[in-house]
């Protein structure tokens, strides 16, 4: 019987699933306490978008939630992040001397392992960050990302099990230094199959002491046959979540997948009955966030974008704001033109919000009037090559816009030094120069401001989907005794999202 390991992704990329990331540390302590309890020994801890969420959302410093998460758990539980390459956490290319900053930090703040990965799958972006995070002494998992293409879409050679397979190669001649290799689904979209065959032919490559990792969203409904597949492939561990952060737009759920794994000659050796205690802590933990119905349920037209888990439910609250969420099915129809003319990056964080920011842009102005900087910026190769050529109408369109030429080279050599620039702005406004406030400044440096300065001047508000309080009632009069005959009217003021409304009630 062949162990399966398993990591706990409830706190992460659960939360950035089905909550966009926006979950108060105090809100989950209780239930990562529990987790412990129950036997779980390897978590995600932050990173992605659990790193930005916390000073945009929840006026909260991700470093002090790593180290309250470290201090819950204990020394010997594995910690685990994740990566975006040469973004880091950032939301695009960041400077080496930020790369290796991040490293340093992560590791000064209780963290284990970092999986890396490149959206583009360039190899390039891989080497210097795996090599900062090694450096660090910190575990690197590389990362070779996947999904399934969209419908009636020509890959040209990409995101077939050859198309994976080269590119872990390339990892290995890269002489980038590894302790784990994940393939990465973030849309949960590959057809089973395919996962079967590329697993299988890692394993082989690999050989059979390399730790060879799957990880996958249960979007579209498929994220348990891929794990099964996986795991009979060669797959030593997967990423699961439990309830209530698990199935839907997060990781199949732990609990599926031993039940799942019966009768096989696989087990992922768990306390069934502690486990199901830790998941009754979870959902008392939660009980006063609002979880999206979107969040929840499986949505097969996402095999046709494809939309990450992770992306899904962060898009769909910015569209609620927005009151656009009605164009919602136009933007998911107009992301599989945008994969199938930009070069066929994986669809994960930041190329998954590069093509939905030009499929928004495409729908709510008309077609290509306005190429989002992301997306443009990858196209025309500021972020790494792109698996493939990207549409050269579509390339010569993003030129003339943004007034750039094609970029050939390598995006971190001509990127300027950033602790310099973020030690300026600390110091004119008269803030600590500390190296996480000097990574928090890099971080969140954009063209539009500087979300990182606003929270450490104390401007960031909270912002996480809770429930509303319940409609109550103002100066309600009680019901009079019941008459023998004839109609009653009585008035209420009803109070509704802060407003009120004069009700008559008769009978």
């Amino acid at each position: 019987m062949k162990k399966i390991f398993f990591q706990d992704t409830s706190f992460r990329d659960g939360f950035q699933s089905v909550f966009g990331a926006r979950v108060l540390t105090k809100d989950f302590i209780p239930a990562l306490e529990a987790a412990v309890h129950a036997g779980i020994e390897h978590f995600e801890a932050g990173g992605g978008a659990r790193y930005q969420a916390p000073y945009l959302y929840c006026n909260e410093d991700a470093f002090n939630m790593m180290d309250t998460f470290r201090k819950t758990v204990g020394p010997k539980i594995r910690l685990q992040t994740l990566a975006r390459g040469i973004s880091v956490v950032a939301m695009g290319p960041q400077p080496k001397d930020m790369i290796d900053l991040h490293a340093k930090m992560f590791k000064k703040h209780g963290m284990t392992r970092i999986r890396n990965f490149d959206a583009l799958n360039d190899v390039n972006n891989l080497v210097y960050s795996g090599k900062c995070i090694t450096d660090a002494g910190l575990e690197h998992e590389v990362v070779v990302t996947m999904m399934e293409l969209p419908r009636g879409c020509e890959s040209k050679g990409a995101h077939e099990p050859e198309f994976y397979i080269e590119t872990l190669k390339q990892i290995l001649d890269s002489g980038v230094p590894f302790t784990s290799v994940c393939f990465k689904d973030a849309s949960g979209t590959s057809n089973p199959r395919k996962v079967y065959n590329t697993i299988k032919q890692a394993r082989k490559l690999l050989g059979d002491k390399v730790e060879l990792r799957i990880h996958s969203h249960d979007t579209c409904g498929t994220g348990i046959s891929q794990y099964v597949a996986a795991i009979e492939a060669g797959a030593d561990g997967v990423c699961c979540g439990r309830a209530p952060l698990s199935g839907g737009t997060a990781q199949p759920d732990l609990l599926s997948l031993w039940h799942a794994l019966k009768g096989t000659d696989f087990d992922l050796d768990i306390d069934v009955e502690k486990i199901m205690e830790a998941n009754q802590v979870a959902k008392e933990c939660f009980k006063e966030y609002e979880f999206p119905p979107e969040a929840l349920a499986i949505e097969p037209e996402v095999i046709f974008s494809p939309m990450p888990g992770g992306a899904l439910t962060a898009n769909t609250l910015m569209m609620r704001d927005n009151k656009t969420f009605h164009l919602y099915p136009q933007v998911i129809k107009n992301m599989a033109e945008c994969v199938a003319l930009g070069g066929f990056g994986s669809s994960v964080t930041p190329v998954s919000q590069y093509y939905f920011q030009q499929a928004y842009a495409n729908t709510i102005q008309g077609p290509w009037k306005k190429m989002t900087d992301g997306y443009g910026d990858m196209i025309l190769g500021y972020l790494g090559k792109t698996p493939r050529e990207p549409d050269p109408k579509i390339v010569k369109i993003a030129s003339e816009q943004m007034k750039k030429p094609v970029f050939k080279g390598n995006p971190v050599d001509v990127l300027e030094p950033g602790i310099p620039k973020a030690k300026k702005i600390l110091e004119e406004n008269k803030l600590p120069v500390t190296d996480e406030n000097l990574f928090i400044i890099g971080a969140f440096a954009t063209k539009g401001g500087n979300k990182g300065l606003d929270f450490l001047q104390g401007k960031a508000k909270v912002s996480v989907p809770k429930k509303k309080p319940a409609v109550v009632a103002e100066n309600s009069q009680p019901l009079p005794p019941a008459q023998p005959s004839g109609p009653t009217t009585v008035s209420y003021n009803i109070a509704v999202a802060g407003k009120t409304f004069s009700v008559q009630v008769s009978g």
